[in-house]
């Protein structure tokens, strides 16, 4: 039987439990609309929950169906992918395609979104292996914490402590103990020894970032961090102890090894702006080297091993969401082997006023729902009305039309000028409660619509 969506991913008791219209569902608290997206995303990962159930040998044939999804900025692409990853807990990486150079050029290559994928998965799989030694951490810190604050007194060599010696020193462990986790000495200043990694002495030529990261991990395997005593007070010891112990209690292979399994079998990469390099060859300007990335990005689509920080990774089963506006271009200009690995394409709606106007007010972390929150912080209380709501939806529609459309991003610039005043006065011990009507919207934004070559600098 299926069960009911609950609050977070994690309360779901087996991610195989997700059925697509579950799947729907989560991603409908998020992002208003976009329900054909919604769809493909959901079937999508839908399907790698049943490649789980085949006999291993068909399950390395069933590759992703990787999807393109087409429009405007400000529509929902993004946050769709990113709230996916976050239900079914896979690592995510989101990069943007026009910040990448042909092999050979001075920039990123594409291989990087592969690292940068298997870095997510190692941080996630760290996190959770953390947790589930915080415990023991928390106590050998403290322990840790204890000798600092009553060291044990040396005794000749060979020599035991008398046994009144021990039992007193016992107790007076116990005693500061007991106030340690009272809090009683969290402002008392202490000394203890912390491990510091070493400093990056050399960079690489040109300022390679990823030979440079490498080069500093191979530097602080030869020349590991130094242990340095350092003053603070034992509520900040406490924290650096018990990060120092969670980190020694973790394996490290484990986590290289869980980390690139989670990045090969459930690993989600966000493509945005993949319409800037649709470009063919023939052309003037930097269409070649367009083609060239596109064509550098096919082996990463198709299926390839990277070798990262955890070791090799293989592609062929990372899911790979690109999005583009296609303003200038459109999808047929990429070449038509990458096309070819793009075989579900969504062309999302752009957002009407009704839209809008449930973004301000629905999704979980609704913007409005933000503004009020940030200054309920400081006693003072917002109300728009239901009017007032409709207004700011109706002049971002009017303010995309004359300008650039940027979708609902349009909305945060309007609550932005509106919220000003309220917003800087609220510290400062002004009016406790404030009710936005539509005419106090009209009256704050609608010169700004109004004036096209003001809107297009403000807003």
């Amino acid at each position: 039987m299926a069960i009911a969506l609950t609050e977070h991913a994690e309360e779901l008791r087996t991610l195989d439990q997700l059925t697509p219209r579950q799947i729907v569902a989560f991603l409908d608290r998020h992002v208003i609309g976009q329900h054909k997206a919604k769809r493909a995303v959901a079937i999508a990962l839908r399907n790698r929950i049943r490649r789980q159930r085949l006999e291993p040998e068909l399950a390395a044939e069933v590759t992703p169906k990787n999807i393109l999804l087409i429009g405007p900025t400000g529509v929902g692409k993004t946050e769709i992918a990113r709230r996916l990853a976050q239900l079914a807990g896979s690592p995510f990486v989101k990069v943007e395609a026009s910040k990448f150079t042909e092999v050979g050029y001075v920039g990123r290559d594409v291989e990087s979104i592969v690292r940068d994928l298997a870095a997510a998965a190692a941080e996630k799989v760290r996190a959770e292996l953390q947790e589930q030694v915080r415990e023991k951490a928390k106590r050998s810190a403290e322990e840790r914490l204890l000798d600092v604050l009553l060291p044990v007194p040396r005794h000749a060599e060979g020599a035991e402590p008398a046994e009144k010696a021990r039992e007193a020193m016992k107790a007076s462990r116990e005693k500061l103990r007991a106030a340690l986790r009272r809090g009683e000495l969290e402002a008392r200043s202490v000394e203890v020894e912390v491990r510091e990694k070493p400093p990056l002495m050399l960079k690489a030529l040109g300022g390679n970032e990823e030979f440079s990261s490498q080069l500093q991990d191979m530097l602080g395997g030869l020349m590991p961090g130094r242990g340095r005593r350092r003053a603070m007070s034992v509520a900040e010891a406490r924290d650096v102890l018990q990060r120092e112990e969670e980190a020694r209690l973790v394996d490290e292979d484990e986590v290289a090894r869980l980390a690139r399994e989670r990045a090969e079998s459930r690993g989600i990469v966000f493509l945005d702006e993949i319409d800037k390099i649709a470009g063919r060859e023939g052309r003037q300007g930097p269409d070649v080297s367009r083609e060239g990335v596109q064509r550098d990005l096919l082996p990463i689509v198709e299926g390839t091993t990277v070798q990262t920080k955890i070791g090799p990774i293989r592609t062929d089963h990372v899911l790979f969401i690109a999005a583009g506006a296609f303003h200038v271009s459109k999808p047929a200009d990429l070449i038509p082997e990458l096309q070819g690995r793009f075989p579900i394409r969504v062309e999302l709606e752009p957002l009407g006023e009704d839209e809008l106007c449930r973004i301000l007010t629905e999704p979980k972390g609704a913007l409005l729902r933000q503004y009020q929150a940030l200054l309920d912080t400081e006693g003072v209380a917002l109300e728009l009305t239901p009017e007032a709501v409709r207004e700011v939806a109706r002049l971002a529609m009017e303010t995309n039309a004359k300008t650039e459309n940027i979708g609902a991003r349009r909305l945060a610039t309007l609550l932005e000028a509106l919220l000003e005043e309220v917003s800087f006065a609220g510290p400062d011990g002004g009016p406790r409660s404030h009710r936005v009507d539509a005419a106090d919207v009209r009256d704050k934004l609608a010169h700004l619509v109004r004036d096209t070559d003001q809107s297009r600098f403000i807003l």
